[in-house]
């Protein structure tokens, strides 16, 4: 039998750890052990409220998860898979397990040769979530369509909160979540954007025009739907896909005559810019609001080359400094995480998804999962491309 371990970090070959969102809750953790396959370990909930998974321990007990120290995952056994959602926190020591997982390191971002020569220096292997792709390559499990749904959601409060507040950021997210940080669930939500979106048209004397970027694809269908959902005419919603950038290159005035932009694209090839600094000081702007939810910040072929940090929930937007400008204030949401603004939500939908490719961990080189089979592929064509020396293995092998 298999042993997994669920938490902030999980380990799958013999063991699971996951986080606030999680690719594992409850109910996959019970599937998991309900088919004699697994035995799951979750990591204990952090105390940090920053770090609190959505779901409580007890939770995971009730289904049968033996429960581990948080942070603990270290020491798990080398056989153990380690199952995580986010990148690892920035450290140095060799990764000796398999690591399922998101890590941000196979697109040029900045230090992608630090974290990525982790793992075969201590023999370990990366399986990125990001890149779990079936035979037609499409993801078999993604958290697009949340984040597009979250993105713009933030995108809309501070497009309403720039009307009453000029310049002023948009605060915490726990400001307006009763100091959680994060909403419930989606009524929760959607009930205080409606509020929001009318005391902004009130404000303005004008409904905001909203340019979705990648409208297409899972995460703009996430942002196309919660501008609906919160109360915004279809008719103010411009909805871009390849078809519309192909035909003529950026920069696009289209945008910055737009209040709101929400850039959902999946970077793959060098684009031109969909906007810069000359576009933005044009005396056409009426943007105000930009949400970038593909988050390209460190990608030298980031489309949207304005701004050149991510934001956080603490602290969600960043202004754009333009030399000359007599438009409305302009601010970027560049958060790496937005799906954790309704993490049960985004938790459950990503987790039923990546569930039956979690119950073949327990072989998962077999010819019968190729989905792993193309991940650990690309590991190895990614670690390839690390500069000379960064690859070897540690001198103790761990």
């Amino acid at each position: 039998m298999s042993t997994a371990a669920v938490s902030r970090r999980s380990f799958v070959s013999s063991s699971i750890v996951l986080s606030t969102n999680t690719t594992n809750r409850p109910a996959t953790t019970k599937a998991l052990i309900d088919s004699g396959k697994f035995e799951v370990h979750v990591e204990k909930s952090p105390q940090n409220p920053d770090r609190k998974r959505i779901y409580d321990d007890s939770e995971f007990e009730k289904v049968g998860a033996t429960l581990v120290e948080d942070q603990s995952w270290p020491k798990a056994p080398t056989d153990h898979i380690i199952i995580g959602l986010k990148e690892l926190e920035e450290e140095e020591f060799p990764l000796k397990h398999t690591h399922v997982q998101f890590a941000h390191c196979y697109k040029g971002q900045a230090g992608w040769d630090s974290v990525l020569s982790r793992f075969p220096r201590g023999g370990g292997t990366l399986l990125d979530l990001e890149f779990l792709q079936d035979e037609k390559k499409r993801r078999v499990a993604a958290f697009g369509f949340h984040a597009g749904f979250a993105g713009s959601a933030l995108a809309l409060k501070t497009w309403a909160w720039q009307l009453e507040n000029g310049d002023k950021p948009l605060p915490s997210v726990a400001t307006f979540t009763d100091g959680r940080g994060y909403y419930e669930n989606e009524d929760q939500m959607l009930e205080q954007l409606r509020e929001d979106l009318q005391k902004g048209i009130k404000k303005a004397g004008k409904t905001p025009t909203v340019l979705v970027m990648g409208a297409l694809g899972r995460c703009g269908r996430g942002a196309v739907d919660l501008f609906i959902k919160a109360g915004l005419p279809e008719s103010n919603i411009t909805k871009w896909d390849i078809q519309e950038t192909t035909a003529k290159p950026g920069p696009y005035a289209e945008i910055i005559e737009s209040d709101i932009f929400v850039n959902c694209i999946y970077l793959s090839d060098p684009i031109p810019p969909f906007l810069n600094v000359e576009t933005l000081s044009q005396p056409s702007r009426n943007l105000s609001v930009i949400c970038d939810v593909s988050c390209d910040t460190t990608n030298p072929h980031n489309p949207i080359p304005v701004y050149s940090v991510n934001t956080l929930f603490t602290s969600p937007t960043v202004p754009v400094e333009l030399p000359k400008s007599d438009g409305p204030p302009l601010s970027v949401i560049s958060i790496d995480h937005l799906p954790s603004l309704l993490p049960r939500e985004s938790s459950e939908a990503f987790s039923n998804d990546l569930l039956p490719y979690l119950m073949q961990l327990d072989n998962w080189r077999s010819p019968d999962a190729p989905v792993w089979g193309r991940a650990e592929t690309l590991f190895k064509e990614k670690v390839a491309t690390l500069p000379a020396g960064m690859a070897d293995k540690a001198a103790n092998g761990h």
